[in-house]
């Protein structure tokens, strides 16, 4: 079996460490064990806390090395640095479709191999851990950040899921399975309460995360900002220790939500690993050295996060690879595949669809999505593709012989009530045999951050 050097330069070639690939977690933790020993408590308290936007703390006296995550779910935007938030100037990688639109598949195997399509971009970008995928339930549909997450059927939700993650760590990257849990709405979603029957929380809004906890072993799990039965998520004992660790055998590390942890003390003992991002001087640290000083932190407590913390980090720098392609074509090949497998066809009485392109001659066109398609949600999840293909130029490009198509615009996405290209887009269908319009939501109506006020297209969509 090949051996792999941890990677982070000299630091870990000065710690002597190989792993071996597909060594088993009993391995790390051993090795994480044999860290834990030689650190002191500032350094145990540091590594409960991140270094900065997206990595993890390396404790150079030791050569420990850093882990860096970036935010999927259905594409990388890893940040120039990890200190930077990256919005506008990520890399480029291959946005795949959402996941509202993986669902509609129902193709487990697709979705495993979307995964692989993520691990391998991550892996060539450097990211040992990606933020995704969304389990959250769709209980409704105004949520404003509901193409992030698969369906409102919990063993349909868990079933992907775990198809998803164990793609990605075929590729030795690890996912965060968030946001958990009962995350569903954005109004609020960093201070609400979901005020739960048991019955309820557990047969719906924990099921997909129990499913693919078990059947996956995500390397992370992320907890959600709100609180769930009066508790904070990055608080809660019975979510992180009792369901997640004792029930389910979670083997991995519990990470927050981006500034979701209201104290760090109580995390600990709730069983949350990693406070995420760090602080601007690491100043939540010396809250947990006092209260293991003090007596109201047991420090065993925290030698329990801080070994499972470092068997992850050893995993993560042990699989990691610099010889890999992004492989950014074949992505964007396979991407398209994917939606292809995602359209749903909901009504075809009269036999209209799929058009016979021998039957027309002229095709019209109307809909700016025409041009400028969207083929993702607003957000944290925005991902920054090096190709977009446009439905007018496919069917120009491949559609086009013996037909004449014409486009006319229709609306403006930047202003939903502006009725002005109307009259053009209707003479224009008017002198066609068949018209293809497009319409549909433009971002300004659901975002991460902000849930729709209804469920209708805008007027300029819908005359």
């Amino acid at each position: 079996m090949k051996a792999f050097y941890l990677m982070t330069g000299l630091l870990l070639m000065n710690l002597n460490l190989q792993a071996q690939e597909g060594m088993d977690n009993a391995g790390f933790e051993k090795q994480a064990q044999s860290l834990l020993s030689q650190l002191t408590l500032e350094e145990k308290v540091s590594l409960t806390s991140g270094r900065d936007a997206w990595s993890t703390q390396p404790i150079e006296r030791l050569s420990i090395p850093y882990i860096w995550v970036a935010d999927g779910p259905h594409g990388l935007r890893r940040a120039p640095s990890t200190d930077t938030w990256g919005y506008g100037d990520q890399a480029p990688a291959t946005c795949f479709p959402t996941a509202s639109a993986l669902s509609a598949t129902w193709d487990v195997d697709l979705l495993y191999q979307t995964g692989q399509a993520l691990g391998e971009e991550a892996q060539a970008l450097g990211v040992n851990v990606l933020l995704g995928p969304g389990a959250n339930i769709k209980r409704s549909p105004l949520g404003g950040r509901s193409f992030e997450y698969f369906s409102e059927d919990p063993f349909l939700s868990g079933k992907l899921a775990s198809a998803y993650i164990k793609g990605v760590q075929s590729q030795g990257v690890g996912t965060s399975l968030k946001h958990y849990v009962a995350n569903s709405q954005e109004t609020e979603r960093m201070y609400m309460n979901s005020n739960l029957d048991d019955r309820t929380l557990n047969e719906i809004y924990l099921t997909p995360f129990e499913i693919a906890v078990k059947e996956s072993q995500p390397w992370t799990v992320m907890a959600c900002y709100n609180r769930v039965q009066g508790t904070y998520g990055s608080q809660s004992f019975n979510l992180l220790s009792q369901k997640l660790k004792q029930e389910w055998g979670f083997e991995g590390i519990v990470i927050s939500d981006w500034d979701a942890v209201i104290d760090r003390v109580e995390g600990i003992k709730a069983g949350m690993h990693l406070e995420m991002p760090g602080k601007p001087g690491h100043l939540t640290n010396q809250e947990v050295i006092t209260a293991v000083e003090n007596g109201e932190l047991e420090e065993s407590r925290l030698d329990e996060l801080v070994r499972d913390i470092l068997a992850v980090v050893l995993k993560a720098n042990s699989l990691a690879r610099t010889d890999t392609d992004q492989k950014l074509e074949e992505h964007h090949a396979f991407a398209r595949k994917v939606a292809s497998e995602a359209i749903v066809l909901l009504k075809n009485d009269t036999g209209l669809l799929p058009l016979k392109r021998e039957s027309y001659s002229d095709i019209a066109v109307i809909g700016e999505f025409a041009v400028n398609p969207r083929y993702q949600g607003n957000g944290s999840s925005e991902v920054k593709p090096p190709r977009v293909d446009a439905f007018l130029d496919i069917i120009k490009n491949e559609y086009s012989e013996g037909l004449d198509i014409q486009y006319a615009q229709g609306y403006e996405l930047t202003d939903d009530k502006d009725f002005s290209l109307i009259a053009e887009a209707k003479k224009t269908a008017a002198a066609a045999d068949v018209a293809l319009v497009f319409a549909g939501l433009p971002q300004q109506y659901e975002s991460e951050g902000i849930d729709r006020k209804h469920i209708d297209l805008p007027p300029s969509h819908n005359r």
